[in-house]
């Protein structure tokens, strides 16, 4: 089984300074991955940083992660899904943000469950497993 790892939870653990090892723990038969799509967010946190000091510490989470989990890039199956994806939930009027609606695509199309801190968004997304990452559902 494999797991795709939402920005949201990544920038929480960056904030908290919560080791998201401790998350794996106890999960190492699966394979976690980050999209092509998590690593732009992430990266244009660092670029948006205020002063070098925070650019500094985000550039070096940002560099530890992107090296960590390897990146699913968006191929013609993910184009596949994206696009009707983006049919059926406009159709319904429960569009999700546009990145977040390729990283779903990604999910679907190759069978992953996501996990994020943004549940609610996520979670209009049919056929999508989610898994809340939220700081109250940390393993204790």
């Amino acid at each position: 089984m494999g797991v795709l790892i939402d920005a949201s939870v990544l920038i929480g653990f960056e904030r908290d300074r919560t080791a998201i090892e401790q998350r794996l723990a106890g999960r190492e038969d699966e394979e976690f991955f980050l999209s092509v799509i998590t690593a732009s967010e992430l990266l244009h946190g660092v670029h948006r940083a205020k002063t070098s000091d925070v650019r500094a510490r985000r550039s070096a989470f940002v560099e530890a992660m992107l090296a960590r989990f390897p990146l699913l890039s968006i191929d013609l199956p993910t184009a596949r899904s994206h696009s009707q994806l983006w049919a059926d939930l406009a159709s319904t009027g429960k569009l999700i943000g546009p990145h977040d609606l390729w990283i779903a695509a990604a999910c679907i199309a190759h069978g992953l469950t996501l996990v994020t801190a943004n549940v609610r968004e996520f979670q209009r997304v049919p056929g999508l497993g989610v898994e809340s990452w939220l700081p109250e559902s940390s393993p204790q």
